[in-house]
Order: C-alpha cells, then structure tokens, then sequence
C-alpha cells in the first residue's frame, strides 16, 4: 500500500541508527542521531519473524500520533509540542516475548532492551543539546497472539511495571508512566469463538485507572485481507486516536476513559447497560453492516449486543439508546441468575467485508476531525462482556 505520513510538517523526531550496528545496544555510539519522524521509520523489511531494527513492515501508528499530539497543542495555544517515538514491537509473537528478561534468539525477544537502547540514546542526545526528554507513555498495539490467554490482564501489568521500574532512571523522569492501548477483534477467527486477551484490555484500565488506558476498539477500522491489520489510512487514525487519548492523560492530565459500561440492570425483559459516554450523545453507525446476520442470529437485532443464559443465547428483539445508557429488549422472559449481557464479544465466524470478525455499532458523537486524514474519530464502545445481576 501506498505509505502516507513521508513528511513532518512540525518539529516530531525519531532516532536514526545511521550506520551503527544493532545489536550491540550502545546508546552512545556516534552514529546515532535525530531526524525528522516520517514513514516508514526505518527501512521496511520481508522476513518473519524479525526483531528489532528490522522490525518495520510497512506504515506505523507514530507520525500521524505525533503530527496530531502537535497540531492538538498548538491549537490550544502553545507555541510548540515536539514528541519523539520509538517502535519496537514485533509482529506476531506473544506477550513473553516482549517482556524484560526475554532471550534474543536473533529473530525474537528483543523488544524490550531496544526499548532501554532507544530511550538512552535518545536522553543522551537530548541532554547534549540543552534539551529535556522524558516518555510520555508506552504505546501497546497486541494481544491477537495471547486472544486465549486467562493471564493476558496480569501479564500486560507485569511489562508495564517493568517499563515504570526501568525507564525513568534512564531519563530522570518522576511520576508514572502510563500505558495506552487498544483491543484487538481478530483472534480467534473460528464461530462462535471468543477472545479473554480482547476483554483484559479492556478490565486492566478499569483496574488500574490512569495507569493503564484502553483508548477504545479498532473494529471500526478497515482491515486488509487477514482481518487482522489495518490498512495505511486507518493506521494513521488510530495514532490519532492515540494521539488524542495521550493528550488528554498526559498533555492536560485529565482521567480520560472510553466509551465504555459502567453497570448493568434490567427490569423485566430489558437490560438497561450505562455507559461512560466521553461526548455525549450515542449514536448508531450507519455505514458499518449489522453484526450477526449470518450466524449467532438470535443477536441479529442487537447492533453489536449479545445476551446470554449461561451458553445458551437468549434472543434480542430490539435495543434503544436513552441517554447515557443503550435499553436492550429480549424476546423471550429472562432466567433468575447467570445472565450476561455482551458486545463485539463473540465471532460469526464470516469477517466483515475489509473488517475484522467481531464489532458493534455504537459510538458517541465525538466532534474530533484528525489532521493528518482529515477523517472523523468517534469513540466506538469497548468490547464487553459483564454478569447481569
């Protein structure tokens, strides 16, 4: 695909390795310098699985984050807002390897003492040019290949912990250093099936509030055709996404949430779910297909919502929003205990043409209109499941 994001309209950088070779990780070699951020960051390549600098297969999430956290500040006043980013991850490969501690066998686990090489070399550049550098947050896109995992919430707290032990003294930051991240809707692809990794990213900001923040679903986004990356365009709005999560938690401090549930009641044959609406109103999408025509169809009615009796379906008639909260109508009368009420939880098992195979329809009616795509960011609901009492 064409690759967007190839100029830097501000004063955003990035580290180049000039001609150092890495590994070792030597955050004083003299070749390593700041350029300016653009696309892709450093030179794309066709192996698999790749650590590392050799971790880039195509346009990431970071120009377009940094050219909106920029555009974002100026906009408020301020006479400049520079970010530096860092990629690290690699493709494909679960949580322990990301972790610290995890062996480099050439072609994993070295995603996180890159991260330690980076934010040096980057603070000893800095401080060589009068300049102060600190991380504002550590950008987590993951979890397809944890979707099973019942530890994934536990894990994911375990690598940012290790983040808040290990990067300050690098810096001389204070103060915590927040993660944000987003859920994945591509794992497992089979019918009926559901994802623990989706649902933990989700419960870990509730957990830890501030600390950790889900910025939201991304199955509103278009897909290429392993439903399981974006296309370019939808990776540059889901750094403007997090671009905007980032400003509100770290830029302003405010305790910014997703549109995400709060309690769940019902009376009768309606469940009432209450929501933490960042712009109020909700709304329904209009341009996304209805969840839940081909398989699961029990569901059909429900936009993206799903209740259950135990495993057994319950089917829904309709759903209504009413304020803060969406009114879900079954069709049939509900049992006395085990009930849940869910959304974007479970698989039909057919992808959404250019999507991913769970999503829902729900959003709120955020005004924010991104500068680099010029495209509307919404907040769409979280996925969830949650015991209806």
């Amino acid at each position: 695909m064409t690759i967007g994001a190839t100029t830097q309209p501000f004063h955003n950088l990035k580290l180049s390795l000039g001609n150092a070779n890495v590994p070792p990780f030597n955050p004083s070699n003299g070749s390593l310098s700041m350029v300016p951020l653009v696309e892709p960051l450093r030179t794309i390549t066709t192996a698999y699985p790749s650590p590392y600098p050799a971790n880039i297969y195509g346009e990431s999430v970071h120009t377009a984050m940094a050219d909106e956290i920029t555009s974002l500040a100026k906009g408020a006043g301020a006479t400049d807002y520079v970010t530096t980013h860092t990629e690290v991850g690699e493709a494909g490969q679960p949580i322990s390897v990301l972790q610290k501690g995890a062996t480099d066998t050439g072609t994993t686990g070295r995603a996180y003492a890159a991260s330690l090489f980076e934010v040096a070399a980057i603070a000893r550049l800095a401080k060589a040019q009068g300049k102060s550098y600190g991380v504002g947050a550590i950008l987590f896109t993951h979890g397809e290949s944890d979707a099973a995992s019942t530890s994934y919430e536990g894990d994911m707290l375990t690598l940012w912990s290790s983040y808040n032990q290990d990067l300050p003294p690098l810096t001389g930051q204070t103060g915590t250093i927040p993660m944000l991240l987003s859920q994945q809707h591509s794992n497992p692809m089979t019918a009926g099936s559901t994802s623990p990794a989706t649902l933990a990213e989700w419960r870990i900001g509730v957990d830890h509030p501030g600390s950790v923040i889900c910025t939201g679903p991304k199955y509103q986004y278009s897909y290429v055709s392993d439903y399981t990356h974006l296309v370019n365009k939808d990776y540059e709005r889901l750094g403007e996404k997090s671009a905007q999560v980032f400003y509100q938690r770290v830029v302003l401090g405010n305790n910014w949430q997703p549109l995400q549930p709060t309690a769940a009641s019902r009376s009768g044959r309606v469940i009432t779910v209450t929501f933490n609406v960042p712009v109020a109103p909700l709304a329904w999408d209009t341009t996304l297909p209805a969840p839940h025509q081909s398989a699961n169809t029990a569901w059909a009615q429900g936009k993206g919502f799903e209740v259950a009796s135990g495993s057994t379906p319950v089917a829904i008639s309709g759903v209504a929003i009413s304020g803060d909260t969406v009114q879900i109508t079954c069709a049939t009368d509900l049992p006395a205990s085990g009930l849940t009420v869910a959304y974007a939880w479970t698989t039909d098992g057919t992808p959404r043409a250019s999507g991913t195979v769970r999503w829902g329809l729900l959003h709120d009616t955020d005004p924010f209109v991104g500068y680099l795509t010029g495209m509307p960011g919404q907040n769409y609901a979280v996925a969830f499941q949650m015991n209806v009492p």
